[in-house]
């Protein structure tokens, strides 16, 4: 019948006509042996590779037992010439060493390890015992140099504030080819005494800096002098002339080169200190971007100090702002320089340059014709704000990317040594 199976004839779907074990189909035990045999061959593919990387180590000849003995072979020159653990500590984060990889050398962070790296490798014998003795490094930035104290680099500050000044009387007093004369002397004085500021005490970056940084220091400096009577000339449809300039900026910046030696003096000593009282890379980091934003308002402070009183003596009406804008650039400049970070700063000067450069050409090209556009936004500028606005925005841009990158940069224990 239909319903009835016989001995010989298979299940329903069986070709081969045979009745299925009790464990289940034939399929289930197929995938089941597939799978053991599998099985097997990783457990051998394992076993090979263990024998491999057994024989290679026992063929390989180990290393010391103390994992800090491979970390002094590689910085070993780093921790000869160091005066102090915080040189050692500085010098393994400039080569990327954080507290998670001093963690693999058993220690709890970047200081510790320093420390006894300093104490382990030897330093020679003829090194000067007053140096290590010496709250200043060799190379630390900020530090007395050319027999000069603070008293000395003090006074050098002084200089160029006291040359504005006596070349201003001059100019007061003279004119013709005599006042050209004055002018011309003052100019080169001027220079000298800026350039001996930043060739000793806390300003000084030997061996640091850009060439092309006095190009652009001088632009803005005429720019800051000569620019904003430039402009405005050249969107009341002019120049019909020459145009208005005005030296009292000068004076007020000259007269800050001793704010700002001095807040660079603290900032590399509150940084020092912070960095031998921390415990941690990010413990110095928390604790040194403070001290910067601190040292940039109190320069800040002074420098507006100075721009309101040079106005005042001199009977300038002009806004201080651009003076104090441009001031603060070229002290992050400075600072970012004296610390090892020359090529930022000059990038820096360089782009204030630049959207000044910009701004008068975008109003010449606006007067030919179809591209009255290319003038619109400078001449809304200098109508509702004053030609002083597009120096005070160019060098307020630069100013507030060097103190991003600086507040980056200068919070590292590396930027200190």
């Amino acid at each position: 019948m239909g319903g009835t199976r016989t001995a010989g004839q298979g299940a329903a779907g069986d070709p081969f006509g045979e009745e299925p074990p009790s464990g289940g189909t034939l399929t289930d035990q197929v995938l089941t042996g597939a799978a053991e045999t599998v099985d097997a061959v990783d457990v051998s593919v394992e076993a090979a590779a263990d024998a491999r990387n057994s024989a290679a180590v026992s063929a390989t000849p180990r290393g010391p037992a103390d994992p800090v003995k491979l970390l002094i072979h590689r910085h070993r020159r780093l921790c000869e010439r160091a005066v102090d653990p915080l040189e050692i500590a500085a010098g393994l984060e400039a080569h990327g060493i954080t507290d998670r990889t001093a963690a693999r050398f058993l220690h709890r962070d970047v200081f510790s390890l320093a420390e006894e790296l300093y104490a382990r490798v030897p330093r020679p014998a003829d090194a000067a015992p007053a140096l290590r003795d010496s709250p200043w490094p060799p190379e630390t930035p900020g530090a007395p140099a050319g027999g000069l104290g603070r008293a000395g680099w003090t006074a050098l500050s002084l200089l160029p504030g006291v040359i504005c000044v006596l070349a201003f009387a001059g100019l007061r007093r003279t004119s013709g080819q005599s006042e050209l004369a004055i002018a011309l002397a003052g100019a080169f004085a001027l220079s000298g005494a800026l350039s001996s500021c930043l060739r000793r005490g806390p300003l000084r970056a030997a061996g640091r800096t850009v060439p092309a940084v006095g190009l652009w220091v001088y632009w803005l400096l005429a720019y800051l002098l000569c620019g904003d009577g430039l402009l405005a000339g050249l969107v009341g449809g002019g120049p019909d002339g020459p145009w208005a300039a005005t030296l009292t900026p000068l004076a007020a910046l000259a007269f800050a080169v001793v704010p700002a030696a001095w807040c660079a003096h603290l900032f590399s000593v509150h940084a020092r200190r912070r960095l031998t009282g921390s415990r941690g890379l990010a413990d110095f980091a928390a604790g040194a971007r403070p001290v910067l934003l601190t040292t940039v308002a109190l320069y800040a402070c002074a420098l507006s100090g100075l721009a309101l009183l040079a106005n005042g003596v001199y009977g300038d009406p002009g806004p201080p702002a651009p003076t104090v804008v441009l001031g603060i650039l070229l002290f992050l400049a400075r600072l970012l320089t004296v610390h090892g970070f020359p090529d930022p700063a000059a990038t820096g000067l360089a782009a204030a340059c630049a959207v000044e450069a910009l701004a008068s050409a975008s109003v010449l090209a606006g007067r030919l014709p179809g591209c009255e556009a290319l003038a619109a936004p400078v001449r809304d500028a200098v109508a509702a704000w004053g030609a002083g606005a597009v120096p005070t925005l160019a060098c307020g841009a630069a100013a507030l990317g060097l103190l991003t990158y600086g507040a980056v940069v200068l919070a590292r224990a590396s930027a200190h040594t």
